[in-house]
């Protein structure tokens, strides 16, 4: 028997909503709080705008229109909880995606290998949180989709924990364990430890990971998964060789089906060897797995490729960073064909490091010294460690990005190889009309 919220979601088509700003045309409204303000109080505004029903915590509010309002101490957990009782009407497979560096990029490429052979239901976005995660699970069609994949981020333990009890997924991959959210997870193996809770969660529950041989804590970590299904080596299950990463990457499948994809840098190898292991295992074809990696063309902000106006190669890849991301992206960008003098980096702070901040930045810029790089433009407050540690070999550093503006207005790069990097909240793409 549907709980009586879960009625309500049915009604309303499957429709939910949690922003009242936008239109409500026969949604099921949860009126979430926010650190500013109380969700219930624009209840009334999503019902007027056309929602079918509000979940609100005024029991007040509630009890004026019982058959428009349903009461509940905590909107979010009820989200949660009917999400938790959507999955468990579906039949079909889940895999969950978690890791430190890559998991959009991977999910997209499942999502697209995966779409060869099945109708996917996916993560939009990157709503990977303790709201997007059910959200994603709510737009689940039990009539339509037969395969679902959700991005599951993290910042702290205890989360992924989490989603796994609202998402039930039945299969799992860990892109890898890098050097994200520390101060979150209180350092390295804090990090192991909240991304392996996925592959704890296939170890209870008789699940299946997919597991990446490159990173060696994977596969300890998914040693108790009773079905473990390895990549990309020449020993796993699902191997692929890497042919090239510049100016974007190549790989051949095992059969000898080569893949000529629009990612650059060797870092993205792994990623699209993931997608073809996922595909390979349910059955994709091989070369059309090759030709939806071959079509995906990355548009957000993730190691884009650019020619620009100005004669610039740029690499686009200014939607995050961390310290594993960055030295990633750093060596992959020295080992490109071209003059090293031609290769200029333009890096941002690397945020949510906590009391390692400072060490980080300070190991960055020692590794920008070593990779003789044409110069370096480095942004914001905590890149003086860095600039601190590389200066004065061809480098910049400016405490604010409308410095960096300034001196790029002045001073415009033209015929450069170009690698734009940082966290998403210095927002470098915004300095993509000046190169």
């Amino acid at each position: 028997m549907p709980s009586p919220l879960y009625s309500h979601y049915l009604a309303a088509g499957g429709l939910v909503s949690t922003d009242s700003r936008q239109p409500q045309p026969g949604t099921l409204f949860f009126a979430l709080n926010g650190p500013s303000f109380r969700g219930a109080a624009f209840a009334p505004q999503a019902l007027a705008q056309g929602a079918r029903h509000a979940v609100v915590d005024d029991e007040a509010l509630a009890a004026t229109d019982p058959a428009r309002y349903t009461f509940a101490p905590d909107p979010l957990r009820a989200l949660q909880e009917l999400a938790r009782e959507h999955r468990a009407q579906f039949q079909h497979p889940v895999l969950a995606v978690t890791g430190s560096n890559g998991k959009t990029t991977t999910k997209e490429l499942l999502t697209a290998v995966l779409a060869q052979q099945f109708k996917v239901l996916a993560t939009i976005g990157n709503l990977n949180n303790h709201i997007g995660v059910p959200l994603t699970l709510l737009r689940l069609r039990l009539e339509e989709h037969d395969f679902a994949v959700v991005e599951m981020g993290a910042n702290h333990r205890g989360e992924i924990a989490d989603y796994c009890q609202w998402a039930r997924p039945t299969h799992g991959l860990i892109t890898n364990i890098g050097l994200a959210h520390l101060e979150g997870f209180g350092g390295p193996e804090g990090v192991a430890l909240g991304k392996g809770e996925l592959f704890d969660y296939l170890a209870r529950t008789g699940g299946t990971a997919f597991v990446n041989t490159l990173d060696a804590r994977l596969p300890g970590l998914a040693a108790a998964v009773p079905t473990r299904l390895t990549y990309p080596g020449p020993a796993d299950t699902y191997p692929a060789t890497l042919l090239a990463a510049a100016p974007a990457v190549a790989l051949r499948l095992a059969d000898g089906t080569d893949v000529a994809a629009q990612l650059t840098g060797d870092y993205n190898f792994p990623n699209l060897a993931a997608a073809a292991a996922v595909g390979l295992h349910f059955g994709v074809a091989p070369e059309r797995v090759a030709a939806a990696l071959a079509q995906y063309n990355p548009q957000n902000n993730r190691s884009q490729l650019l020619r620009t106006a100005r004669g610039n190669d740029l690499i686009l890849d200014a939607y995050n960073a961390n310290p594993s991301s960055m030295a990633a992206a750093l060596r992959s960008f020295a080992a490109r064909p071209g003059a090293p003098a031609d290769k200029l980096v333009i890096l941002g702070d690397m945020f949510e490091l906590g009391d390692a901040s400072r060490a980080e930045h300070r190991a960055l810029g020692k590794l920008l010294l070593g990779l003789g790089l044409g110069g370096a433009i480095l942004i914001g407050p905590e890149m003086a460690q860095a600039w601190n540690k590389c200066a004065p070999a061809n480098t910049l550093h400016f405490h604010t990005k409308e410095a960096a503006v300034d001196w790029l207005r002045r001073q415009p790069l033209t015929g450069r190889q170009i690698l734009l990097k940082g966290s998403r909240g210095m927002g470098l793409e915004t300095l993509l009309p000046l190169l």
